[in-house]
């Protein structure tokens, strides 16, 4: 095992920087300047202001954009460069069968505006027709199953994931669906904004239905019926903070016990429709609205069943079809949800559900054009840095017994790091693509999808599965996997610069890697052992004495006022804020560790190397946004505001009051005793 000074230099020698000193600025790009700053602002005012301010003025919003900010800045250059690989691809006309045939016809297919605007609703008229058909509750039920297969999920999400309690197994899942509007409270609450969309989504429906074939007056008739009827699963759905308790979403059973449960619909029949006659134990995650859709199945009309199930159909295609489609959507989804004032283009569109459906494939050809094999071993001893630094962490921490610390301890070492790419990229070949019918492309992708997931039901958990493209600019931690994964496309500014100073790299992509590693920690995650399962490993003073901590971080975050008359849910965003503020302080104590015997650190672009490494980490969270998708967010994403990342959890750690020398005197000051402090 590498000893500890050789992860402290690994890492360094990662990040351009195991010198002496970091007065070679030959070998480092300036990063803050005073364009991308608002030096009008006190930092401990508005550190947000402070440190993003030039770069929000100079990065307005695109009328194509709801939010746009430096991590989206990346995500869109990651786009510009999977836009080369496709269509290269498409270029190639690669012979049948070929990587290059498959992705290259698939977006050919979905650019080709004239023959998708002339097929209007057609290519999805004989899913209508199979709805039309409908003239029994039998006919229902196989009407589901077959939207199920095609990843259309007309009423819930049925599919696989490892067993919470037994990690080491694959089992079905089953989960609440069904809705339209991207949150039950759109439904029920009584505020103006939800009433004003409520409205909105129903105008959305009558259009869709008046598109598809149906006289204005049925239209308008047709989408009330669907309204009153998602509102009826709306009531029956859990809350997202609600689901964010997995012992209450955790109600394994077999397909006997499911019926028992719910016994009106029929689920031997839904089961056998899905080519799942067998599918052992379920989980199913809310059990009440399983019992409110059976309930339903059996007493509202066919008729009613009909409307629902074909405005699921036009509903789940209408960004594919034709341009009159594609706007309505846009009304519903981009302008009167998010604000929106226009459409991304459509290359843009395209490319995204190319990159999906064909995700790894695309990603193989990503990895080996932009992703060097070197930056995978660096990023490997980055990871066991931050790990040092978060067991530093846990061996400081005076509110843990040490028996809970032993298990933190194992959690920790036992955790799996995944870098770039996977070791093993997946099969398409069974995956039929052809340039005639986009429609057709999707739904055979989905089609081939769901059968691959529901391949690994009853099985052992293949470890080497990734859930996240390599082109995508994102991570995330998986609590059952007890893994964290890095794909290719983060590890690049303003997260990770090959030819940056420590304090950079630390302040971005290693709060980002110390993040991760938190939510195996946080609020939900640390309710999972060492192997993945749900399980109680800490002492119950422990387990309080964390409670008590981490409601201190709700606290702070319930008065943050994020529009007028509305405030953050500190609950709801509470994993994601206990992940930042552990990411920080971990990332924090591993660059310490870092520069520990290499004396005086030059200051670069008029920064000292603390602050550099606060700003670094802020730069990251640098946004523009809309009022609507504030109001969105706000209710809809357990990830705080992007200001809020910066301004929430600072002033919880004394390093950042002595890094831009701020006293009490401060807007943003904490009195120590009022602090988050957790790990």
């Amino acid at each position: 095992m590498k000893n500890y000074l050789m992860l402290v230099c690994a890492a360094s020698l990662a990040l351009g920087a195991c010198q002496s000193n970091q007065s070679k600025k030959e070998l480092i790009k300036p990063v803050f300047s005073a364009n991308d700053m608002d030096f009008n602002m006190n930092p401990g005012e508005n550190f947000y202001q402070y440190a993003n301010g030039g770069w929000m003025k100079q990065h307005p919003l695109p009328d194509d954009k709801s939010r746009f900010g430096s991590f989206d800045l990346l995500a869109e250059e990651s786009k510009e460069k999977v836009k080369t690989i496709v269509e290269k691809a498409a270029a190639e006309k690669g012979a049948e069968g070929t990587l290059s045939q498959k992705i290259g016809d698939f977006y050919n297919a979905g650019m080709n505006l004239e023959a998708i605007n002339t097929a209007g609703y057609t290519p999805i008229k004989p899913l209508l027709d199979k709805v039309a058909a409908i003239d029994s509750k039998e006919g229902i039920v196989n009407v589901i199953s077959d939207l199920q297969e095609q990843q259309l999920t007309p009423l819930f999400y049925f599919y696989s994931s490892a067993d919470q309690k037994n990690s080491e197994m694959t089992i079905a899942g089953i989960y609440q669906g069904g809705l339209g509007m991207p949150d039950r409270d759109y439904y029920l609450s009584d505020d103006e904004t939800s009433v004003k969309l409520r409205e909105a989504y129903v105008l959305y429906l009558t259009k869709l239905f008046a598109l598809s074939g149906n006289a204005e007056d049925e239209a308008a008739e047709l989408a009330n019926t669907v309204m009153a009827f998602e509102t009826q699963l709306a009531e029956a759905s859990n809350t997202r903070l609600q689901n964010r308790d997995p012992h209450a979403t955790y109600n394994k059973m077999d397909v006997t016990k499911l019926v028992d449960l719910a016994p009106e619909f029929p689920w031997n029949e839904f089961l056998a429709g899905i080519n799942m006659p067998e599918p052992g134990d379920i989980n199913v995650s809310q059990p009440a609205f399983i019992k409110e859709v059976a309930s339903m199945y059996q007493n509202e009309s066919i008729d009613t069943w009909k409307a629902f199930l074909s405005s699921v159909v036009v509903r789940k295609t209408a960004t594919l079809l034709s341009e009159d489609f594609v706007n309505a959507n846009f009304a519903f989804y981009g302008e009167a949800l998010s604000g929106q004032k226009a459409q991304e283009p459509r290359w843009k569109k395209v490319l995204g559900n190319t990159s999906s459906a064909l995700g790894e494939a695309v990603g193989q050809l990503f990895v080996a054009e932009y992703f060097p094999p070197a930056a995978k071993q660096r990023m490997d001893d980055l990871v066991e840095n931050l790990r040092i630094a978060f067991g530093q962490r846990i061996d400081q921490l005076e509110w843990m017994s040490d028996e809970t610390k032993a298990a933190a301890h194992e959690k920790l070492a036992a955790i799996r790091v995944k870098i770039g790419y996977p070791n093993k990229w997946r099969d398409y070949s069974a995956l039929s693509i052809s340039d005639d019918s986009y429609v057709n492309n999707i739904l055979a992708s989905n089609r081939f999808d769901f059968a691959h997931d529901m391949g690994k039901v009853g099985k052992p958990v293949d470890k080497d599965e990734w859930h996240m493209f390599p082109q995508t600019v994102n991570a995330y931690y998986s609590p059952v996997g007890n893994e964290v994964v890095f794909p290719a496309a983060i590890l690049q500014p303003p997260f990770f610069y090959l030819d940056g100073d420590d304090a950079v790299n630390y302040g971005a992509i290693g709060v980002v890697i110390g993040h991760e590693m938190t939510h195996g920690f946080d609020d939900q995650g640390r309710l999972y052992g060492k192997d993945g399962n749900l399980q109680t490993w800490w002492t119950d003073e422990d387990a309080e004495r964390f409670n008590a901590r981490t409601q201190i971080l709700v606290d702070q975050f319930n008065k943050i006022e994020v529009l007028p008359g509305t405030f953050a849910d500190g609950e709801l965003s509470l994993g994601e804020n206990i992940a930042d503020l552990g990411g920080l302080t971990i990332s924090y104590q591993a660059y310490q560790n870092a520069i520990k015997d290499k004396g005086e650190i030059t200051d670069i672009d008029g920064f000292t190397d603390e602050q550099r490494f606060f700003l670094a980490y802020s730069r990251v969270w640098a946004q523009n946004i809309r009022d609507k998708e504030i109001l969105r967010r706000t209710k809809t994403d357990v990830h705080s505001l992007g200001i809020n990342r910066v301004n929430g959890p600072l002033p919880n750690m004394e390093e950042f009051y002595q890094a831009f020398k701020l006293d009490n005197t401060a807007a943003l000051y904490i009195t120590p005793e009022n602090r988050a402090s957790i790990w």
